[in-house]
């Protein structure tokens, strides 16, 4: 028996040459190549509209401290989607159909984070914007690319699906936090303008799918 045939299987059990090693690997590197052409292509002609949002941030939001405070606290809170489920669940507290509407709400925000995390980003693998200014407070830097913006599809996500059959001070008051979330992805330069914009259409898309598709009573 030649070395090779007695050689034992490694720590995992696996052989590193398995079909699903073999997968994870392309998939691993589909991920963190450059962009394809088309996508470098595409975000090319986003360029300009993204530098005039940018420069309208620097111009009045950034560096004001009240501001800064508001939106690095906002990004933060929102990560993993954290925001909307803490408010789902409050909610929930209030009666069977408000808790049914959080469960809905928490589960098709893991549908939407995998397709927006390991579909698109994927597929685009734009690079993320190099901000030209030192950040004021703490911000957790993802590992993900950057189109289209998670933080951005899972607040629209979730403010179609917490505000339907509400009236419209609610509906105000649920998409204006969206917008507020998804702003602050601009405003502390973790996305490009194009991105967040990107990640507002999957959301409402998503949300208003689901909304069709898993009927609340």
């Amino acid at each position: 028996m030649s070395a090779a045939e007695s050689a034992p299987p490694d720590d995992h059990g696996a052989d590193p040459h398995s079909p699903v090693e073999t997968v994870i690997e392309v998939v691993d590197e589909v991920r963190t190549g450059p962009p394809p052409p088309w996508s470098k292509a595409l975000m090319g002609h986003l360029d300009g509209f993204d530098h005039a949002v940018d420069a309208r941030f620097d111009q009045y939001l950034r560096g004001r401290a009240p501001i800064d405070r508001v939106m690095y606290s906002v990004t933060e809170l929102a990560d993993f989607s954290l925001l909307w489920h803490l408010l789902g669940a409050a909610r929930g507290l209030r009666s069977d159909a408000d808790a049914r509407a959080a469960v809905r709400a928490s589960a098709l925000l893991g549908v939407e984070s995998t397709l927006v995390n390991a579909v698109l980003k994927s597929l685009f693998r734009r690079e993320r914007p190099i901000p030209d200014f030192e950040r004021p407070h703490h911000l957790r830097i993802p590992l993900t690319t950057s189109f289209p913006s998670g933080h951005a599809s899972a607040a629209f996500c979730a403010a179609t699906l917490l505000s339907e059959g509400r009236g419209r001070a609610a509906r105000v008051g649920w998409f204006g936090l969206a917008g507020l979330v998804a702003s602050s992805r601009v405003h502390v330069k973790i996305h490009h303008a194009s991105d967040v914009l990107g990640g507002v259409a999957v959301g409402l898309v998503v949300g208003q799918v689901a909304k069709r598709v898993w009927r609340l009573r």
